[in-house]
């Protein structure tokens, strides 16, 4: 049920007057419905569309290439993670964040893993889930605060050492720098004025980096420089 707006061009940002166009996927109906209703009224929100299951989900993000999509984890005939997967193989530009009642960190490892901006439990506040697609959007990455903790502690149990430093040579000194810097979870913003650099700098740098790492998200950077030791979070 998308809308006939046509899809917005990959890679670009949205002026203030293009809203950030959004898909929700879930099997609940009142949840879905109610959501959808919800950030409708959200200013700078629109939903172009929603589905029951992550099969229909993927098709529905194929074809009408929104800004965010808001996944379940646990859905029929395709679960949150398998159509993360999918989605970020057939429209790389979408931003994903799971919005889940699923506290398991194995699933948010999972999720982070495939390519997720964002994982958020239900128990959130509709200001919360609409402020997530906005900074999700602007390509930066938010964990529920309760999650936050838990997926922490999973990088520090990544002491197996991996090879996995050589790609990071590939990175300039300022790339490493603004690297651990987005692994302390500092946002752009914050970056930014550290390094004296302005924001639209920092952005530049994050995507060098996820594409010089073969990376999708935030997050997989910040998996990526605590395996290859690039920041301690002790």
């Amino acid at each position: 049920m998308a809308s006939g707006n046509p899809p917005a061009a990959p890679g670009h940002g949205h002026p203030v007057s293009e809203p950030v166009r959004v898909v929700v996927v879930d099997d609940q109906e009142l949840f879905r419905r109610g959501l959808t209703m919800l950030l409708g009224i959200e200013q700078g929100i629109e939903v172009v569309g929603e589905a029951s299951n992550g099969a229909d989900g993927v098709a529905l993000v194929v074809s009408s290439a929104p800004d965010v999509v808001l996944l379940d984890v646990r859905m029929p005939k395709q679960s949150g993670i398998e159509a993360c997967v999918a989605i970020k193989e057939a429209v790389p530009t979408t931003k994903i964040i799971m919005l889940t009642m699923s506290d398991d960190e194995a699933d948010l490892y999972e999720a982070v893993k495939s390519g997720a901006s964002g994982y958020l439990l239900k128990d959130s506040s509709i200001e919360e889930v609409a402020q997530g697609i906005r900074v999700v959007a602007d390509g930066q990455s938010l964990i529920s605060p309760s999650m936050a903790a838990k997926l922490i502690d999973e990088f520090k149990t990544m002491s197996k050492p991996e090879r996995s430093a050589g790609p990071a040579l590939k990175l300039t000194e300022r790339e490493l720098e603004v690297l651990r810097l987005v692994a302390r979870g500092l946002s752009n913003r914050d970056v930014a004025s550290q390094l004296a650099i302005s924001e639209n700098t920092v952005k530049n740098h994050v995507r060098n980096i996820l594409e010089k790492l073969q990376l999708h998200s935030r997050m997989e950077a910040v998996m990526y420089a605590v395996r290859a030791k690039l920041v301690d979070l002790d």
